[in-house]
């Protein structure tokens, strides 16, 4: 201490001021962070399910509370470059004005455009009507693609490109969510790979440095101490099971795996006719919604049911399907960590498949429709003159019905099966008794909501909107029917591997994401009679011609780089770099492992040195 007084008093006053600043910058930062802390969305919820149903349904909900912020992140970026400039150039604000330009080379047949908007003397079910179908008044508002159909907006003396916005924004919500999903699924890999690599240094550490002693308040000490219960029911129940397969004989292995067998073949039977019945009813829905349109005779609530029909199928195989798996995979005997994984696996063929066959639906009743129809505008423009905003309606749908479904279940199905098993003695009502949280078919029930947005966003921009709202009106919804008619898992789930495994999953939905958006974006040809992309042939001609009024000295620089000249060897750095990081990533895996070594035979010779020193006391 006198060492450093006497270091103290020879430093310049530069140098003593630029110390003291220093460690008060610092101490002021971890203060600011322990403050902000506190303002974390549901941390004392997220917290009190964790000490009373475990990590596992605890890492449920902060997957939630990571897609409610997602969600938001990605409303606010496409409603300031998108929404925004749209409305202040229409109503006229900031001494803004809208530019059109007139449409070249394009039959006039191609414009014609009249949404269904509502007008006179409306009845509330019209309205009820469309706010569930996302026609009448909802298709003409900033809801959908076909209300954004300006070329530019000029706000000042400042031009603002809408099409180039409106495209680069799409493309910056994609980019987000996946840096954003990356990032947390390495996080996750880590502490995955952590318990992986040593079960017993895991155990070893919840048992003699799971404890915080800086807990004071009872009842957090109470949450800590029932989350440190489960995971080592966890572990245990992980260990108990692998000595039970070590144990297995050559007559049980063999009737084990002919039954796993079995099973998957039952699961491929029911994802194909999953597919196919999901194929048909869209075909069938489309075709007929198509004839209601011109017969005056249905009324509005057929009208309603066949443009619902297929969410309706979509939904009843995405609720039947995952029942159907987690009753099967009861029988195949995995580890809960993997049974998760593996239904999840299977769940996800149901759900994102389902999208993407309506999609294919959709798109092939636009662009092949056979003899001269598409001929004048590349695309069915009698039924579809603005085919973005329907596929938006349909993506709106999804969104809507999904929702519906989870608060009908919650209501009409979880709370009347807790009433009857509190209240009644019926054996077979008590045979059923309280059901588990099961946290796969929740994890797929929002990750297909989130595909369905992410596909959607670009023909709704305002659909992150909705699904903020949806998901945090589901987090509660969640927590009241875990809280009062579920009941925690007869084998808990580790956090780790989940949260890991969540974000691979929902990485997949995005990535499938892709297909659809890149095909609409640079394949169908774009909507002559509505939105921003009106004078292009695709959306995607929009970069080019952006490019093309760059001074040509940068263009040759930007096309440059995506010629093959550029794209080849970047490639190959970008694979040198890949395997000196995975090399490097094992040379420190070998570190790591010697190490783990010498710290055994370090605890081994002293262990020696102690029995020598005890025997020569004797």
């Amino acid at each position: 201490r006198d060492s450093q007084q006497a270091d103290t008093e020879h430093l310049s006053r530069w140098m003593r001021w630029r110390r003291t600043s220093s460690k008060s910058l610092k101490k002021a930062l971890s203060e600011v962070k322990g403050l902000s802390s506190y303002l974390v969305l549901w941390r004392h919820d997220i917290h009190s399910i964790e000490g009373k149903f475990g990590t596992g349904i605890q890492s449920y909900f902060s997957f939630l509370r990571f897609l409610v912020l997602l969600n938001f992140i990605i409303f606010i970026l496409m409603f300031s470059f998108v929404t925004l400039p749209t409305i202040i150039s229409k109503y006229g604000i900031f001494n803004s004005t809208i530019a059109y330009i007139s449409p070249k080379n394009i039959d006039d047949i191609c414009t014609i455009y009249n949404p269904s908007g509502n007008k006179g003397l409306v009845y509330f079910y019209t309205y009820l009507k469309d706010l569930l179908s996302g026609t009448g008044f909802l298709e003409v508002t900033s809801l959908f693609y076909g209300y954004y159909s300006i070329d530019a907006v000029w706000i000042s003396i400042m031009r603002y490109n809408l099409p180039l916005a409106y495209l680069l924004a799409t493309f910056a919500y994609l980019a987000l969510s996946f840096l954003w999903i990356i990032k947390r699924s390495v996080e996750g890999f880590k502490h995955n790979l952590v318990h992986d690599a040593d079960p017993f240094q895991s155990y070893c550490n919840k048992i003699f440095a799971g404890w915080d002693f800086c807990i004071t308040d009872p009842n957090a000490a109470r949450l800590k101490h029932r989350s440190l219960q489960y995971e080592l029911q966890m572990d245990l129940q992980e260990e108990k099971l692998k000595q039970k397969i070590a144990e297995r004989g050559t007559k049980e292995k063999c009737h084990i795996y002919s039954l796993r067998i079995l099973i998957n073949i039952i699961v491929i039977a029911i994802l194909l006719g999953c597919f196919y019945s999901i194929y048909r009813v869209t075909v069938f829905s489309q075709e007929n919604s198509n004839v209601s349109i011109r017969n005056d005779t249905r009324t509005d609530l057929v009208n309603l049911l066949v443009q619902y029909l297929p969410s309706m199928v979509i939904t009843l195989a995405n609720f039947i399907g995952p029942l159907i798996f987690s009753f099967l995979i009861g029988f195949e005997d995995y580890t809960p960590a993997f049974e998760i994984k593996l239904t999840l696996l299977r769940c996800v063929f149901v759900r994102l498949a389902n999208i993407g066959v309506l999609l294919f639906s959709l798109w092939s009743q636009i662009s092949n429709c056979g003899s001269d129809k598409c001929k004048p505008c590349g695309y069915h423009y009698k039924l579809y003159p603005c085919w973005e905003s329907d596929v938006g309606q349909e993506m709106y749908k999804l969104m809507i019905f999904d929702f519906i479904v989870i608060l009908a279940v919650a209501l009409f199905l979880d709370f009347p099966r807790k009433l009857l098993v509190t209240h009644c003695s019926w054996k077979l009502i008590q045979w059923f008794g309280h059901k588990e949280f099961e946290i796969s078919d929740n994890v797929l029930e929002i990750i297909y909501g989130q595909t369905i947005c992410w596909i959607g966003t670009f023909f709704s921009p305002l659909l992150p909107a909705i699904a903020t709202i949806k998901y945090f009106i589901i987090f509660y919804v969640k927590k009241i029917v875990l809280i009062h008619t579920r009941k925690p898992a007869a084998r808990p789930i580790r956090a780790s591997s989940s949260n890991f495994f969540f974000l691979v999953v929902l990485l997949i939905g995005l990535l499938l994401a892709f297909i659809p958006l890149g095909v609409s974006i640079a394949r169908i040809p774009s909507s002559k009679a509505c939105g921003p992309f009106r004078n292009f042939n695709t959306s995607w001609e929009v970069i080019p011609d952006t490019i093309l009024q760059f001074p040509t000295g940068l263009q040759q620089i930007l096309f440059g780089m995506a010629s093959e000249a550029f794209a080849v060897p970047f490639f190959v750095i970008l694979c040198i770099i890949m395997f000196y990081v995975i090399a490097l990533a094992r040379a420190h895996k070998r570190v790591v492992e010697q190490l783990r070594e010498q710290l055994v035979l370090e605890s081994r010779d002293k262990m020696f040195l102690i029995r020598k020193i005890a025997e020569a006391r004797r």
